[in-house]
């Protein structure tokens, strides 16, 4: 029972350090203030077609952490650049890791006096334990959850790039110019990379800007390489007057067959996955089977 006093303890320690944080909230460093105020075309760069959504409970229950984690050095440069990919905020990603790494830790306690309640306690090493794995399970699970949809999210992302470069190639054979084929190629299309295009190319118009400089600065914060490679190809037939269509035809090519291959690999995959049911219900027959002998031979010793 002292260890769960001590738990409890803990849990009430923490508590009150995050209301006081919550009544008095650190100060935001220089940084973060001139990061608010970039206006430079890929600060805006997110995928933000889907209306914002309102922050959850455990975004405002995590809210006092977030001030700390910043200051020990989260997020990542690449957790940063699959949250842009998503169109999500850092604060509400910090705030959602410390609640679920909270909630790991005193879950276990919590369990642990509700068995000590009932007259079965569990011993002290079990629910610390259990408190500090499931903890760092729980701080750990959103970054990896973000990881997977950003993937999803650039896979989509370069799935719309393979038209984007074939509207491209078929407007500069129709005699448009460079930046003409840009933007009218973004205009055709739909979907979030094509309103994230669109609203590239239209910042870039407005703060003077060339276009393929703002698309390379928005592959290279959505980390899509073949956006970047566009960017250049562009950049030469904007600047010294190449010829490019032949290269785009070359990249929308390239993208297509990356696709197959991604799509073989999901299929391949999720093929794999489908063994795993059969393989439980195996393992979960045999214990059925062995169990009552098992039990006959243990009683028998």
């Amino acid at each position: 029972m002292s260890v769960l006093m001590m738990l409890l303890a803990v849990g009430v320690g923490v508590g009150l350090w995050a209301l006081t944080v919550w009544l008095f909230p650190p100060r935001p460093s220089l940084e973060e203030v001139l990061a608010r105020l970039d206006p430079s075309p890929a600060a805006s760069a997110v995928p933000a077609a889907a209306p914002a959504e309102q922050d959850g409970w455990a975004v405002r229950a995590g809210r006092p952490f977030v001030g700390p984690l910043r200051a020990a050095g989260l997020p990542t440069t690449a957790l940063w650049q699959d949250l842009a990919a998503l169109g999500r905020s850092v604060e509400a990603h910090l705030a959602e890791k410390a609640t679920a790494g909270l909630a790991g830790l005193l879950f276990p306690s919590v369990v642990g006096l509700a068995f000590a309640a009932g007259g079965r306690p569990f011993p002290p090493a079990v629910p610390v334990a259990l408190a500090l794995l499931l903890a760092v399970l729980g701080f750990l699970l959103p970054d990896l959850t973000v990881r997977a949809e950003a993937n999803r999210q650039r896979r989509a992302f370069r799935h719309a790039l393979s038209a984007y470069l074939s509207l491209i190639q078929v407007l500069l054979a129709g005699g448009a110019g460079v930046e003409t084929a840009l933007t009218d190629a973004a205009t055709i299309g739909t979907g979030w990379p094509f309103v994230v295009i669109r609203r590239t190319l239209r910042t870039a118009r407005e703060t003077r800007v060339s276009p393929w400089a703002a698309l390379g600065r928005l592959g290279a914060d959505l980390q899509i390489s073949e956006l970047t490679e566009l960017a250049d190809a562009v950049a030469l037939a904007g600047t010294e007057g190449a010829r490019i269509r032949q290269s785009l035809d070359a990249k929308a090519a390239a993208l297509r067959v990356r696709q197959a291959h991604d799509a073989e690999a999901d299929a391949n995959a999720a093929t794999e996955r489908m063994s795993i049911p059969g393989v439980l219900i195996a393992i979960g027959f045999i214990v059925f089977v062995f169990y009552p002998a098992l039990t006959q031979i243990t009683r028998s010793l």
